[in-house]
C-alpha cells in the first residue's frame, strides 16, 4: 500500500506537466483559473463548490484572491480515484 506522500507525488507532476511547468518549477499555489484548467471545470463550478460546501476542495483565501495548493489539490483527486486500479 502507499503512503499519502507516494500516491500524491505523480498527481502532483501530472498537475504541473498539464499547466506547462517543469518538474523542478511546480508552484505551491494555483489560481482559480488554473484550478479549473486541472479539473476540466469552469471557475464558476469551483466558485459554487466553495459556496455550497459540495465539495471539501481546501482552498486559501485573502481577501478576495482564492488560490488552491498543488498538494491539496493532488490528494483531493487521490481521495476521489475509484475503481480498480485505486485500490491498488
Amino acid at each position: 500500500m502507499q503512503t499519502n506522500t507516494e500516491s500524491v507525488a505523480p498527481i502532483v507532476a501530472e498537475i504541473g506537466r498539464t499547466l506547462g511547468y517543469p518538474p523542478e518549477a511546480i508552484p505551491t499555489q494555483i489560481d482559480e483559473k488554473r484550478t479549473a484548467e486541472v479539473l476540466g471545470v469552469k471557475v464558476s463550478t469551483l466558485t459554487n463548490w466553495r459556496t455550497t460546501g459540495r465539495y471539501a476542495l481546501p482552498y486559501i483565501k485573502v481577501g478576495r484572491l482564492v488560490r488552491y495548493r498543488v498538494a491539496d489539490l493532488a490528494a483531493w483527486i487521490a481521495k476521489r480515484r475509484t475503481g480498480m486500479e485505486a485500490a491498488q
